[in-house]
């Protein structure tokens, strides 16, 4: 088992966790909230805007393994308004394009920092 702590251009850990463990064939990789690395915190406002920082984060994270998106075999999506899931669906799936991981997507009483979406993925190595 690998623990994968500071990589420079995704947010550190905001709890005694490491930002993925690699096991095996598989990258576990903890819930990405919408830090931006570069000021260390939540800059976006709205679903939107903050569904296109985690997936961003996601990326960076999966790229600094040498992993994309399209070896996400899973991914589960937390959000603290279900209203907000069609806003949040379109973006994931832009970011996913025709990769189409399982995914669950759940409603949550509240997030890290006020955050509004949070997603975490399950990478196939």
């Amino acid at each position: 088992m690998t623990l994968i702590n500071d990589v420079p251009s995704v947010p550190k850990a905001v709890g005694p966790y490491s930002q993925a463990v690699k096991t095996g064939d598989f990258l576990f990789c903890s819930g990405q909230i919408p830090i931006d690395p570069e000021l260390g915190k939540i800059e976006a406002q709205d679903v939107e805007g903050q569904a296109i920082q985690v997936l961003k984060n996601i990326r960076e994270l999966l790229e600094s393994q040498g992993l994309s998106l399209n070896q996400v075999v899973k991914s589960t999506v937390f959000l603290t308004n279900m209203a907000d899931f069609p806003k949040v669906n379109a973006i994931y799936q832009e970011a996913f394009g025709h990769h189409k991981p399982a995914r669950s997507t759940v409603a949550v009483a509240g997030l890290p920092l006020g955050s509004l979406v949070e997603i975490e993925v399950v990478v196939q190595c």
